[in-house]
């Protein structure tokens, strides 16, 4: 499965969309990777993990998992020798937290949730390194009690900083007058007086800093160094004996790595799976059941992007069943029907639920390919038609009985002739490799090549002529008609036009009921309409006969504007045996036009086995008119 069909198919913003339930970042990336499985333990694993994580959802609401980040890179930066700090202590305590929670939360789950709720045993109970670091760290501080010695530094730290206070008192007092405030002023943490500059010989001491204008001075004076000497060196080893408290803690920690990883590992695998399970209740996900003959049998699916404006698809193809080829108008559903279709086998096999009104069969493919037009402007056509024949080149290369191909309008882009031809030629040979294929087209004549070709069926997308909108239905075993002439009835269009397209187009006479609000014969041939050049025309009152071809006319294939010659024709769909430079080939009507009628060009009893027939032919079907000749027989040539 290639990007192209994550791409094209929009699987991509479905697993986004899972992404966002999952708590850590580390699941939500493992989802963003998620790629389809061929192998059915696993898919079938992975559905039933979900499905009881829907279970455990329906009854509890939610579930303890841990969201904040992950703990592992703590772990790393440890064993490089790098102690974790006071305050990411909180995070692998609310971490050992919630693997105390999800193990009692996950022991009543057996009934429910039989197979998922026995992960939480492989968690160990991680209690004692919980109490080890709840006895060091407060409040994302290290404790006074952590150890003996900080205990005692950080007494006499309070002490000398008690001390410090009462003489920086005494000090403010005597210097009272000198000082621009009454109090002293902390600067780059000591204590200093605010002396007014043309004081300063007044008090001896250092200048710690100055006012912005220079007016004031900040001076820590002489008696009062001894002490802030003595605060600096005893501040020095408090942080030392904290960080060998940290160093400490850190290796208790990494004592418990192994224990740890698992824990980790075990909440990563529940963050993906009721990632899972919350996005298929958020569809109403059904668990699919995997056929090992290829028989597709979906129930009322929904494409998942669309969600309630979905309409429902409904679809089974039984092992005799290859390929679907649909037909319909556009705009009608063809695209997202194949485009459904994809995705519910790519979510199946990614163990995600899928949004079906009952659980469906599906085949587990070993590639899904897709071809489907990107809807490009008609002036790059070209261009388009080369890029999607490439692709199905690639295709055809690739494919083998155990793929999935969306082929959607396929054989467009270019000359209809040559592209009904290709389409089926492309189909013939991607059926011969056994791949199941659902195409869609818009060339009515392949209507009669699925219905001929074994392992192939018909469908159409339904169209309300009452709404004159598409139901965007699937119906299969039969053909999606042109509904341009039935629309075209019921907007008012008069029926001796219809009548006269149906016998253009089908070469037989439909019969189209007068509506009230067509306008009647009378009316119609009264008709008058404005030339270009402003002149009034009234429209003839006789209606044009239909042109039918027969044999020996002269026609041009439009397609490559060759000329030809009729043989035989019209057939059931209007086709013609064309002889064309000494070959003979079939045209669609709608692909022929008349150069000069037969009537034109020969006499009335011509035979026409000259132009059609070769001398051998001609020579023996002479001789059998004349006499019975034992052992004689005549082949037909067509």
């Amino acid at each position: 499965m290639n990007t192209q069909t994550f791409e094209t198919l929009e699987f991509n913003e479905i697993i986004e969309a899972i992404s966002t339930f999952a708590l850590t970042n580390r699941g939500k990336e493992s989802i963003r990777h998620l790629k389809p499985s061929i192998n059915q333990s696993i898919i079938e694993r992975w559905l039933e993990e979900v499905e009881e994580g829907v279970a455990i959802l329906n009854v509890s609401g939610s579930v303890p998992l841990h969201s904040l980040n992950d703990i592992g890179l703590l772990i790393e930066q440890g064993k490089k020798g790098l102690f974790i700090r006071a305050i990411q202590f909180t995070e692998v305590v609310s971490f050992l937290e919630h693997c105390t929670k999800l193990k009692r939360f996950m022991k009543d789950k057996g009934t429910v949730a039989p197979t998922i709720s026995l992960y939480a045993d492989s968690i160990e109970d991680l209690s004692s390194l919980e109490e080890q670091i709840h006895a060091v760290i407060k409040h994302g501080q290290v404790d006074d009690h952590a150890s003996k010695n900080l205990l005692k530094i950080r007494k006499q730290h309070s002490v000398k900083k008690e001390k410090l206070k009462e003489r920086l008192e005494t000090l403010a007092k005597k210097y009272a007058k000198w000082m621009q405030e009454a109090r002293p002023v902390e600067k780059n943490g000591r204590q200093t007086l605010p002396i007014k500059r043309e004081y300063r010989k007044k008090v001896a001491g250092t200048v710690i800093d100055q006012s912005s204008s220079g007016a004031t001075l900040f001076i820590e004076p002489n008696e009062l160094s001894a002490i802030h000497d003595e605060l600096q060196l005893l501040a020095l080893q408090e942080e030392q004996e904290v960080e060998q408290i940290l160093y400490g803690l850190t290796g208790e920690v990494l004592a418990y790595e192994r224990e740890i990883n698992i824990a980790l590992e075990t909440m990563h695998q529940y963050d993906i799976i009721f990632a899972k399970a919350k996005y298929s209740r958020r569809i109403d996900g059904k668990t699919p059941v995997f056929s090992s003959d290829f028989t597709i049998d979906i129930k009322a699916a929904k494409h998942p992007l669309l969600g309630e404006k979905a309409v429902p698809l409904s679809l089974k193809m039984t092992e005799g069943e290859q390929a679907l080829l649909i037909t319909g108008p556009n705009t009608g559903g063809k695209t997202v029907t194949l485009k459904t279709v994809g995705l519910l086998c790519m979510m199946a096999q990614c163990g995600i639920p899928i949004p079906t009104k009952e659980p469906s069969a599906l085949p587990i493919y070993q590639q899904i390919f897709v071809d489907i037009g990107d809807g490009q402007s008609l002036e790059e056509n070209l261009s388009t038609f080369s890029s999607r024949m490439v692709n199905l080149i690639d295709i055809l290369r690739k494919a083998n009985d155990h793929s999935l191909l969306l082929l959607d309008e396929i054989g467009s882009g270019t000359d209809p002739g040559e592209g009904m031809g290709l389409a089926t030629a492309i189909l013939d040979q991607l059926a011969a490799k056994g791949a199941t294929i659902f195409a869609t087209t818009h060339y009515s004549e392949m209507k009669q090549y699925a219905k001929e070709k074994e392992g192939f069926i018909n469908g159409a997308m339904e169209f309300d002529l009452q709404t004159l909108k598409p139901t965007y239905q699937l119906l299969l075993d039969t053909t999606g008609k042109s509904q341009a002439f039935a629309i075209a009835h019921k907007l008012g269009l008069h029926p001796d036009i219809l009548k006269h397209a149906s016998k253009i187009t089908y070469n037989e006479e439909q019969d189209f009921t007068v509506e009230k609000d067509v306008l009647s014969t009378s009316d119609y041939k009264q008709q008058v309409t404005v030339n270009r050049y402003g002149r009034k025309t009234a429209k003839k009152e006789e209606k044009a006969e239909v042109t039918l071809f027969e044999q020996g006319d002269n026609v041009i294939v439009q397609a490559s504007d060759e000329m030809g010659i009729v043989y035989k024709g019209p057939d059931d769909l209007g086709n013609y045996i064309v002889q064309v430079q000494g070959e003979k080939k079939t045209y669609n009507h709608k692909r022929l036009r008349l150069h000069i009628s037969a009537n034109d060009l020969y006499p009335e009893d011509y035979d026409f086995d000259i132009i059609f027939k070769s001398k051998e032919y001609r020579k023996t079907k002479k001789v059998m008119n004349r006499k019975f000749v034992e052992g004689l027989t005549l082949e037909d040539e067509d």
